[in-house]
């Protein structure tokens, strides 16, 4: 929880200096390139995780990730900035922190759908119009298949949860033909 705290202390630093210079969509995707980057590389993780590794080394990764990725002057002194802070192995979390802060600004919100098979690009954008009704926000969704929901969606839309899979409904019957509620 702390870490959790400290990774949106930090976000939203660099958020208030993106939004000055009007590039925070930018900003946080250069920000998910860096964190996808890191989890690919079995390299990179360890010189973040281990010790041993001397700042030195971590700056010399920061510089190449900056270049590799051709990140903005902010974003490089921000990674240079983070291992001054023995803080860069927390850049996943400061990046999902951004993105919230972004959405926020921006007026989107994240969605993940789950179904029974993989849904067609139309169900996709149903799915997407109906839930950015509801919330009245623009929505940025994700799909997912998992066959043991039998049929139906669950869509996560924030902390909210709309259930509608035909396992949780199968499930609400047996409870309810088990208590002799029908």
């Amino acid at each position: 929880m702390i870490e959790a705290s400290v990774s949106r202390r930090y976000a939203r630093a660099l958020f208030s200096l993106a939004v000055e210079e009007g590039k925070h969509e930018r900003v946080g995707e250069e920000l998910e390139a860096v964190a996808q980057a890191i989890r690919a590389s079995g390299e990179a993780r360890t010189v973040l995780e281990n010790p041993g590794y001397t700042p030195a080394q971590r700056h010399a990764l920061a510089d190449v990730l900056a270049k590799s990725l051709s990140l903005s002057p902010l974003v490089a002194n921000f990674l240079r900035f983070l291992v001054d802070r023995h803080r860069l192995a927390e850049i996943p979390a400061i990046a999902r922190s951004f993105a919230e802060m972004v959405d926020e600004k921006v007026g989107r919100v994240r969605a993940m759908v789950t179904s029974a098979k993989p849904l067609s690009e139309e169900e996709l954008r149903r799915v997407r119009e109906v839930l950015s009704q509801a919330t009245r926000r623009g929505i940025v969704l994700e799909a997912r298949a998992d066959p043991q929901i039998v049929g139906g969606l669950i869509a996560q839309v924030g902390a909210k949860e709309f259930d509608g899979s035909l396992r949780t409904q199968l499930e609400r019957m047996k409870r309810e033909l088990k208590s002799g509620g029908f």
